[in-house]
C-alpha cells in the first residue's frame, strides 16, 4: 500500500481554498499511484475554528466540502478531518471527526475521543467525545485511525480515563494513522516526537502522523509530520514551516532496511525566528494585506521586528517611521536609519516634539503644576501611536507592535501608545531572547547595527532613562518571569531557587497588576508553552500577589 501524507497550510473558514488544496493533493496522489492520502485534523474547516462551530451554516459548509472531496476519491482513498454533527439528542452537537473517503463517498466517520481543554485548547466547549472505537478496513489492512490528543494519554499522570489506542488494539490493527493540529512552541518538536515514539514502543505498530503547517492568527503550526517504523525509528520527517507532500510504501515502513533518519536539529532561536517569519507572512496573506508599518526607535525590539517583517513580506513592504523626541539620543536615530538602509526598506523621520509640546500646552492648566512624571512620558508614546495609526488608516498598512514578553509581563509599555498594533510579533519573546534573535540575524553579516545590540535598553522618554532604572536586569527578570509564567511557580518556590525575595515579590506584583493592559494588546504570535492571550486566562480584578 502506498500512503501519502499531505501537510497543508489551511485557512480557517476558507472552504474553497482548503478544498482546492486537498483535491489537488488527491489528484497528485492518483498520478503517483497512491492508495491513500492523509490530511490533518479539521483540515476542511481549518484549526481552530472556535465559535464558528456554533453556526450550523459553518458546519454544513464543512459537510458540503467533504462531499465534494469524496467525489474525487475514485481509485484512491483519503482521510480528511472535519467537524461532524452528533445525531444524538444528548451531548454536544458536534464531533471532531476523521472521514474515510473511498469509491466517491464517505465510507466511515471516526470521532476524536480525548478533547483537550487546557492552555490554548477548548475543544470540549464544542465537541462530544467519542465512545465507540473501530478500525478502518482498506486494501486488506486494518488502520487504527485517531486524532491528535488521542495518542497523548500516556505517562505517569494521564489526563483522561480512557486510552483510544487500547480500544483500537482489540481489532488487531496493522498500523496507526494520527491526524493532528499540534501548535508550535520552541520545544514542541521533541515533546511531540517523544509522545509518538512512546506509542510505537507500546503498540509495536508503524505510525503515520500528519500535522498542520502555517499560522492561524496567534497559533503557529510547524508541520514536521512523521513516519515511524514499528521498531521506534523515525523513517522520515516532513519539512518544517512549509507545505509538504510525501509518499511512503507501507511495506518499507513495516520492514525497514535502514536506521533512524532525522534532520539536523535547529537551535531554539532559529526555530523561533522561522516561526515568527511564518506567523507574520500568514497573518498578512490570510487577511489580504501586503504592507506593514512600525515605529523604528533605534532600539533592539523594533529592529528585530523590522527584520522579521522584511523577511516575511519583503523589505519593500515594510515602512519604518522614526519619531524622535527631545529625549531621543542622536545615535538612536542614526541606528534606526542605518537599519532601514541596510534592509532597503522605505522610511520617514517624523519628529514628535511639536506634537508633544502641544499636548503639554493644552494640559498645563489642568496638570496643576505637578512635576514631570509618567504622564508626560506616556504622552510621547501616545503621540507616536497617533502618527502610526493615522498612517496605517490612510494607506491600509497593518501596524506591527514591537513590545517583548518581558515588557508585556511587567506592564512596561503605554496603552494606546507603543502597545498599539494589529499584530504583536515579539510579545511571546523575552528580552534576553530578543538579543539572541538579533545575534542570529547578524550571524552572517551586520544587518542590525551593532550599537543597537550593545547599548543599554531605554524607552528614551525622560533624560538619561534606562530600563534598569525601573526593572531588574533582564538576565534576572526573565528567569523569574519564566518560572512564574511558563512553569507556574509561586513566590516561595522561586525564592527557594536563589532569587532575592524583594525582586521576586516586586516582579510578580507587576505581572498581576498589569493584567488589564494585556487584555488590550493585539494578538501575540505564540512561540512558548505559555503565551499571553488565549492560553493564559487570568482575572483582572484580583488580589493574588498584587
Amino acid at each position: 500500500m502506498k500512503i501519502a501524507l499531505a501537510q497543508i497550510n489551511y485557512h480557517i473558514g476558507n472552504f474553497e481554498e482548503n478544498s482546492r488544496k486537498i483535491i489537488n493533493s488527491i489528484r497528485k496522489g492518483k498520478l503517483e499511484n497512491v492508495d491513500l492520502v492523509v490530511f490533518s485534523e479539521l483540515a476542511v474547516s481549518g484549526y481552530p475554528p472556535r465559535d464558528f462551530l456554533e453556526f450550523r451554516d459553518f458546519v454544513e459548509r464543512c459537510q458540503d466540502a467533504v462531499e465534494k472531496i469524496a467525489d474525487e476519491c475514485h481509485g484512491i482513498a483519503a482521510i480528511v478531518g472535519s467537524p461532524s454533527f452528533n445525531p444524538e439528542y444528548k451531548g454536544k452537537d458536534l464531533f471532531n471527526s476523521a472521514y474515510f473517503l473511498a469509491d466517491g463517498k464517505v465510507q466511515s466517520v471516526h470521532h476524536k475521543a480525548l478533547l483537550p481543554n487546557y492552555d490554548i485548547f477548548d475543544e470540549y466547549r464544542y465537541f462530544e467525545p467519542n465512545h465507540e472505537f473501530t478500525c478502518v478496513n482498506y486494501h486488506g489492512k486494518k488502520i487504527a485511525l485517531n486524532i491528535c490528543e488521542d495518542l497523548w494519554n500516556l505517562g505517569n499522570h494521564p489526563l483522561y480515563t480512557i486510552n483510544p489506542m487500547d480500544e483500537l488494539m482489540k481489532e488487531n490493527p496493522d498500523f496507526i494513522i494520527n491526524i493532528a493540529a499540534s501548535p508550535f512552541h520552541a520545544s514542541q518538536r521533541e515533546e511531540r516526537a517523544e509522545v509518538l515514539l512512546q506509542n510505537v514502543e507500546k503498540y509495536r505498530l508503524p505510525l503515520f502522523y500528519v500535522n498542520h503547517v502555517g499560522a492561524q492568527t496567534e497559533l503557529l503550526f510547524d508541520g514536521g509530520s512523521l513516519v515511524i517504523d514499528p521498531a521506534g525509528r523515525i523513517h522520515d520527517e516532513l519539512n518544517y514551516f512549509e507545505e509538504d507532500f510525501r509518499i511512503f510504501d507501507l511495506e518499507e515502513v513495516q520492514h525497514p532496511l535502514s536506521g533512524e533518519k532525522r534532520k539536523n536539529e535547529e537551535n531554539k532561536i532559529e526555530r523561533i525566528h522561522d516561526a515568527l517569519v511564518m506567523g507574520i507572512r500568514n497573518y498578512f496573506y490570510k487577511l489580504g494585506f501586503k504592507k506593514a508599518i512600525l515605529g523604528l526607535s533605534g532600539g533592539i525590539d523594533s529592529a528585530v521586528t523590522m527584520v522579521l517583517a522584511a523577511r516575511a513580506l519583503g523589505p519593500e513592504n515594510v515602512y519604518a517611521v522614526l519619531m524622535p523626541s527631545g529625549f531621543s539620543s542622536e545615535h538612536s536615530v542614526q541606528d534606526a536609519e542605518a537599519l532601514a538602509k541596510n534592509l532597503e526598506s522605505p522610511y520617514d523621520i517624523i519628529p514628535i516634539e511639536k506634537n508633544y509640546r502641544s499636548f503639554l500646552d493644552a494640559l498645563q492648566p489642568y496638570f496643576k503644576n505637578r512635576s514631570f512624571n509618567i504622564a508626560e512620558e506616556n504622552i510621547q508614546a501616545r503621540a507616536r501611536g497617533v502618527i502610526l495609526m493615522a498612517l496605517s488608516n490612510k494607506f491600509g498598512y497593518i501596524l506591527l507592535n514591537t513590545s517583548n514578553k518581558s515588557e508585556a509581563a511587567v506592564g512596561y509599555g503605554t496603552l494606546y501608545g507603543d502597545m498599539n498594533g494589529g499584530l504583536s510579533v515579539l510579545g511571546d519573546v523575552y528580552k534576553t531572547e530578543v538579543f539572541e534573535l538579533a545575534r542570529y540575524i547578524n550571524k552572517e553579516q551586520e544587518i542590525i547595527p551593532e550599537n543597537t545590540i550593545l547599548k543599554p535598553p531605554s524607552a528614551e522618554l525622560r533624560p538619561d532613562q534606562k530600563d534598569s532604572d525601573s526593572l531588574p536586569d533582564y538576565d534576572v527578570l526573565d528567569q523569574i518571569l519564566y518560572q512564574y509564567i511558563e512553569m507556574r511557580k509561586g513566590p516561595r518556590e522561586i525564592i527557594a531557587m536563589g532569587f532575592e525575595k524583594e525582586i521576586v515579590d516586586k516582579t510578580l506584583k507587576l505581572v498581576n497588576v498589569n493584567e488589564y493592559k494585556r487584555h488590550q494588546t493585539p494578538p501575540i504570535l505564540r512561540v512558548s508553552k505559555k503565551a499571553f492571550g488565549m492560553g493564559r486566562r487570568m482575572p483582572i480584578v484580583a488580589r493574588y500577589l498584587s
